[in-house]
């Protein structure tokens, strides 16, 4: 090999370095914003400005959603964030909030290992949309006041989204963030606050056209991922199902409760996934379930 030769190759070899390291920086940078304003704290004057110095071109996307998710009264359910981004930005993202996680640790590893490790692991598309939209509904929760979906009608064929699985982690992603919402009313009150439950019910979003209840995709196959810490992997569907199942429960409650139409009652109940008992096995409620739907007894 002449000297030209390997002058050219020791510029590539430089440059492409320079170019991980300004990635890697930058990316620090990002989960370190996301670690510290992601929940009420408002990032202090110019801070989001100087977050857009110096991104590296293949950055832009995930440099602009973590912006938003620090940023109070954000865009986030805007259609353009809605849309799920491409696969490089969907990693980056991850590597944004794995970031997150490891420098919240008394123990932390290298970020740039970290990182590195994560660029060339294969992760789960599954977990990658999970993490997006996780970060998405939850950066509407904390910066986003006060709850109210009630204009949201999300129609799911318009976000890029690949298959029933990407659709229903789109869809219990959102209502696990409504029914945090109305647990402390049913749980904490004592008595539960069926009205203020019921209220917020009202504020929900639509899917498709049709009121949040209605949406009745979610037989995709399960998978796992890591969900809460120290928890191992768990079921997808065990997980989310559960807490969602409680959310349609809740609603019958209230409809109960607040002295609603024996309508409202029958389309909740036929409906809804509260009639679709091959999913009663991903929830710790099938016993409740079970006894919605018992069979009268013929005189």
């Amino acid at each position: 090999m002449n000297k030209i030769a390997l002058t050219l190759l020791s510029i590539c070899l430089t440059a492409n370095i320079f170019g991980q390291s300004s990635v890697n920086q930058k990316l620090i940078e990002l989960g370190k914003a996301y670690k510290d304003f992601m929940f009420r704290n408002e990032p202090p004057k110019g801070f989001v400005k100087d977050l857009q110095n110096n991104v590296p071109e293949n950055l832009k996307l995930a440099t602009s959603f973590i912006e938003q998710t620090i940023t109070t009264d954000n865009k986030l359910l805007k259609k353009d964030y809605l849309i799920l981004p491409d696969i490089q930005t969907l990693k980056y993202i991850f590597i944004i909030h794995s970031i997150n996680l490891n420098i919240r640790q008394e123990k932390q590893i290298d970020n740039n290992k970290l990182i590195d490790s994560l660029k060339s692991g294969e992760i789960l598309k599954y977990k990658l949309v999970d993490t997006y939209y996780s970060m998405l509904f939850a950066s509407v929760g904390n910066k986003n006041q006060p709850f109210d979906y009630s204009k949201n009608d999300f129609k799911l064929k318009e976000y890029n989204l690949s298959d029933d699985a990407e659709k229903g982690i789109f869809f219990l992603r959102c209502m696990d963030y409504c029914g945090k919402n109305i647990w402390g009313f049913m749980n904490i009150a004592k008595p539960a606050n069926t009205k203020n439950a019921y209220d917020l019910i009202k504020l929900f979003p639509k899917f498709n056209g049709q009121p949040y209840f209605q949406y009745n995709d979610l037989n995709f196959p399960d998978f796992e991922i890591y969900i809460i810490k120290d928890k191992g992997l768990q079921s997808y569907k065990g997980y989310f199902l559960d807490k969602y199942y409680e959310v349609l429960l809740t609603h019958l409650i209230c409809l109960n409760k607040e002295g609603e139409t024996e309508k409202e009652k029958n389309d909740l109940l036929l409906g809804s996934i509260l009639k679709e008992k091959d999913l009663y096995k991903y929830t710790r409620l099938k016993p409740t379930l079970d006894g919605l739907f018992k069979e009268q007894k013929r005189e």
